[in-house]
This record gives structure tokens, sequence and C-alpha cells, in this order.
């Protein structure tokens, strides 16, 4: 049979006076089987598996299929994950989040709406994700997992806060995507829970490997058979079930749970429901289960895999003590602790022997960043239309120039420029450039807030390709912004004030390149700042920096007689060129030149400038890393 997971010699890095989360911890997990990674809160379940996926810094290599997940060209179609809660905007839809992931992923759009009949959310997708239940939230995030069609499955406590009927559902994909060929590994504190579902359970306690079994032999070696019983004279039962065990000379343990039920270790359904019967005693309940070992047999205990008050898993008992966990199968569990250690050790070394690993500490796991999606244009335009933000900013911006406009000309003195840009002086910027600035510090703040892209990857990603995509974009939504405001300001200017001040100024071709470069730059600023501080407010920050505190520099350095002005720039640029540009194309270049020279236009170029730089060199840090 196929390895396709070895996790080799993964060590975490060491904590402040504490050991390592995770300390030299070696498996393997099979194709067309389930593996489950058993072990109580804090065990280090989670760290391995963060350590498996590149995502925590430490110590080991995970092969998968053959290949460290650093080494594979599209991760996600190797490696389907699911950490936690889904990571996405509240408020897009279940099948807008699907359809956005597939542009990350590369797959064709049709491929959400047959995730969604698979998992059965069809009938909930136009839901809002931050109106879904816990299970359904699960769900999805096995929708998303099984997106690009992956050959192994990784989770992470997936049945945390589910129904048993979701439980049984949910292991019946697992089972089903082994079957299929696939490698699915999931994590888990409840020992029968691995035993049912499971072909494979690897025990971790305190960080440490202690166990590498098959199911049978798991169930067999470190749980306990038991019989549940519920009475409404559990008391009086459970004392003769205890005297007759005596008179008969035979091993029963009888533990009482609170309230009417007992769980009978070392007897049977059969002997406990003719004691029942000889003595006249009503039964409720009378089924085989069974129980974990407790704490001796590294199993989980419920005080440390449940909160006080919350639900507990059938058949362990919160008010027992180490009383009941005494006997034979405790030494068993012991017994296999023991043996299961030199196993483990074993076939770590004989694996590391195998690739050819010379140092007897294992290399070093680096956190590498996320690769970018496959079709980042796509992408970015499914996340831009798929919430609502952008069109409520938008509508917002075109009301609140439209009434500065009126209002501008109600009180008068106001060029028809500045009129029409709703821009009075006492602002630094007008409404659509700061409409602009926020929606393209959304465009990468919204990212990291909301980290659909990095949910199993790390980072958000930090590629030319996917801020190339940004800024065509936000481009693209801030010259339709600016086209729109200027209409808008003037048609209301009409309907209020009549056409005298909605004529067309004579210098429209310098004036219109100078508006749509300032709410143009204000748009890439907020992408660029965001992308580079991580944060929307920092975007939004970075926007509002311009004219407040890179213009007046800016000003103050060209101020003086050693500056000399830009006459003549047309001539001198066909002098230059030795040509005639078609169409007059001379004019359009120096209307560019003239905004360049201009304050405002020269502090955004310098910011803009400083920012791209800023950006450019944090990817190159990330990608030295």
């Amino acid at each position: 049979m196929l390895r396709v997971i070895q996790a080799l010699g993964l060590t975490s890095n060491s904590r402040k006076d504490l050991p390592p989360a995770v300390d030299d911890v070696s498996f393997e997990a099979r194709a067309g089987r389930v593996t489950a990674l058993l072990g109580a809160a804090g065990a280090g379940k989670t760290t391995s598996l963060r350590l498996m996926l590149e995502l925590q810094q430490g110590r080991g290599i995970t092969y998968f299929r053959g290949r460290p997940l650093h080494r594979i060209a599209h991760p996600s179609r190797e490696v389907g994950v699911l950490l936690g809660d889904v990571p996405g905007h509240p408020a897009r839809t279940v099948r807008g989040h699907l359809r956005m992931l597939c542009a990350a992923a590369g797959v064709p759009v049709r491929r959400a709406d047959e995730v969604l009949e698979v998992v059965g959310l069809v009938s909930l997708r136009d839901e809002r994700l931050g109106t879904l239940s816990r299970g359904m939230d699960r769900r999805l995030g096995l929708a998303c997992a099984l997106l690009a069609d992956p050959h192994t499955l990784l989770l992470d406590d997936p049945t945390d806060g589910l129904s048993a009927r979701e439980n049984q559902w949910l292991y019946g994909m697992l089972r089903a995507h082994a079957t299929q060929g696939g490698t699915v590994l999931f994590t888990t504190a409840d020992p029968k829970e691995a035993a049912r579902a499971a072909d494979q359970v690897v025990t971790l306690d305190a960080g440490r490997l202690v166990a590498d079994q098959e199911a049978a032999e798991f169930a067999r070696t470190r749980l306990r058979p038991r019989v549940a019983v519920r009475s409404p004279h559990a008391a009086r039962l459970a004392a003769l079930l205890a005297k007759e065990a005596r008179t008969a000379q035979r091993s029963v343990e009888v533990v009482r749970e609170g309230g009417n039920r007992l769980s009978v270790y070392g007897s049977t359904c059969a002997g406990i429901g003719e004691t029942a019967f000889r003595h006249g005693i009503l039964v409720h309940q009378l089924a085989d289960e069974i129980g974990d070992m407790g704490p001796g047999a590294v199993a989980v205990s419920s005080e440390e895999s449940h909160a006080p008050g919350g639900p507990h898993p059938e058949g362990v008992d919160r008010e027992s003590g180490p009383s009941e966990l005494s006997g034979p199968a405790g030494t068993q569990a012991g017994a296999s602790e023991g043996e299961g250690r030199p196993r483990a050790a074993a076939r770590s070394a004989e694996a590391l022997k195998a690739i050819g690993h010379l140092s007897p500490l294992p290399p070093p796991i680096s956190v590498r960043p996320a690769p970018s999606p496959l079709r980042p244009l796509r992408y970015e335009l499914r996340r831009a239309a798929g919430i609502g933000t952008g069109f409520l900013t938008g509508a917002a911006v075109l009301v609140t120039s439209a009434l500065t406009a009126v209002l501008l000309a109600r009180i008068g003195h106001t060029p028809q420029p500045r009129l029409l840009a709703a821009w009075p002086r006492e602002l630094p910027l007008p409404p659509a450039a700061l409409g602009a600035g926020l929606l393209g510090a959304l465009a990468f703040g919204d990212e990291f807030r909301h980290p659909a892209l990095a949910a199993d990857r790390g980072t958000v990603p930090r590629r030319l390709g996917l801020l190339a995509a940004k800024l065509v974009v936000a481009a693209a939504t801030a010259l339709l912004l600016a086209v729109l405001t200027v209409g808008c300001d003037a048609e209301v200017l009409y309907l209020v004030y009549g056409r005298e001040l909605t004529e067309v100024p004579a210098d429209w071709l310098s004036l219109g390149a100078s508006w749509i470069g300032l709410v143009v730059g204000c748009a890439w600023a907020g992408v660029l700042a965001a992308g580079t501080f991580r944060s929307t407010t920092a975007g939004l920050a970075a926007v509002v920096a311009v004219p407040v505190l890179v213009v007046p520099l800016v000003h103050k350095a060209l101020e003086g007689a050693s500056v000399r002005a830009a006459a003549g720039l047309p001539a001198r640029l066909r002098e230059v060129f030795l040509l005639q540009w078609p169409f007059g194309g001379e004019r359009y270049l120096a209307a560019v030149a003239r905004v360049l020279v201009q304050p405002v236009g020269g502090a955004l170029t310098l910011s803009l400038t400083a920012l791209l730089c800023a950006y450019v060199l944090t990817t190159l840090r990330s990608r030295v890393r």
C-alpha cells in the first residue's frame, strides 16, 4: 500500500520555561485509510497539523506522496485542510465564497455547485456566512477542503460542537473519500470516536507519540467494554450486582454516574437483566458500550476534554474518580504505551535512514508565504463584487459629493472645477478620492481581516500577480467613481441652479487628467499601504496623509527661485523625439506632465513610489525567509 503521508521528527520551537508542544513526533498515514490523531487538550494535535502544513516554525519534515508541501506547485490540489471555523467575510454568501475560492484554486466555477451538493448545502447557497450554524459552518469547511479535489484531507477536530447525527454524516464523508483512494487524517479528543471512525489511531500525550495502532488493536488494549444501565432504582441495583459478584467471586465493577445511570465493568447485558428481573427492578436502558480508560491509559478524561457544564460524550463520567479506572485493562494500556514508544522510534529511525538524512536533528520548518491565486484577476473581481461594501461606499460617495456641491454653490466663491468635484478648500481630499482610497484599502484589508486565501497556507499571499490584479480592479473602480461623481454633481447643480454652473471648462483635458489621476492614485495608495501594513486603517491613513503631510513637504521643496516653470513642454517634446505625435498626442503627454509637477500630483506620485518599493521589499524579504 502506498505511503502517502510521512511525518518525521515533528518538533515545535521551545516555549519560555516550558517544553515544546510537540517533541519528535513521527507517524505515517496511508492511502485508502482514515487515520485519527488522538490526544487530550494540550497533547499537541493541532500543533502537529500546523507543523505538517508549514504554518508554524519548528523542526521536522512531512512528505505528501513523496514531496514536502512547499515543493508542491498547487498545494490546495494535493491537501485539503479544515482548521477551525471557515474564514470568510460574514456578508458573503456560501456560493459566492466558494466561487471566489475556485478562482484561487484554478478550478472551474461549476465546482462550487458540485461540492455544495455533496455536503448538502444547496438549499443554503444564498445564505450569508455570518448566519450559518456550527454544523453548517463545518459542512462549508469540508466543502472548501474538497473544492480542488485533493488527494489528502487534514481536519482539526472536525466534529467539535456537532450533534451525533452530524458526526455520523461527517465521518461517512471521510470514509467515502478514503474508499475512493484518498487519505484522511483528523484529530480528536474522544477515544471512542477514534476507535469507531478510524482505521489507524496515533495517540499523543504531552507532545510525544505514545502509541501507533490499528483501530482494532487500539479498541482491544486501550478501551474498556462496559454495560450502560439506566434504572429509577439504580442504587439498589448497584448494591445487588456488587453482592452477587462477591458471592460468585467474579471481578465486577459498578460505577454510579449520577442520577439513575450505572456503568458496569466485567458483566454482560444478560447477567444484569436477569438480576434485575429476579428482584423486580425496572430497567430503562441496558446496552453494551465502549468506555475510555482514563488518564492512566493516556486516553482523554472528561475533565480535560470538556468544559464544565458542557456536553459530554456518552459513556464518560465526570464525577467518577481513579477507582473506576483501575484493573487489568489499565495494565494492558500501560503495556501498550511501553511497546508503542520503541516501535514508533524504530519506524522514525528507519524512515530517516531510508530518505538519507544524516543529521541527528530533523530539518527546520520555516513558514512560507501562500502562493497567489492561479487566476488573480478573476479572484479579485469575485472578491470585490461578492459583498455590498463597495456598492454602499460608492452610493455614499455620490450622495455626499452631490450634497457638498450644492452647498458650495449656495455659499459661492468656489471655482467651477472644484465645484464639479465637490472639493472645498477646507477638506484635504474630495469625497470621491476618500471613497476610492477606502475601497483600495479594503482590497487588501479584507484579506487580513477575513483571510479566506490564507486559511490553510499561512499568511496572505504577497505576490506581484495578486497585487497587479488588485491595482487593476481598484483603478477601474476609481475611474468609474470619478466619472460618476462629476456627472452626478453636474446633474444636481443643473437641476438646482440651472445651466450656468455646469458649463465645461476650457482646460477640461488637463483638469480631467488631474481629477482621474487624483482618484486613481488615492485608490492605489490605499491598496499598497493596506498590503504593506496589513490593515485597512493603515491604508486609509496613508491616503489621508498625502494631502495632509506629503503635499506641504513637496510644496515647500518646490518653493524658491531655483524652481523653473515647465513652459513650452510640448514644443521641447517634439524636438526631443523628432516626430509629430499622431492625433495631437503631445497634448495628452503635456497634460500628464503638468499633473506631475503640481504639488498634489507630485506628492501622490512620491507616495505611490515609496509604498510600491515598501511592498516589493517586504515581498522579497518573505521569499528570502
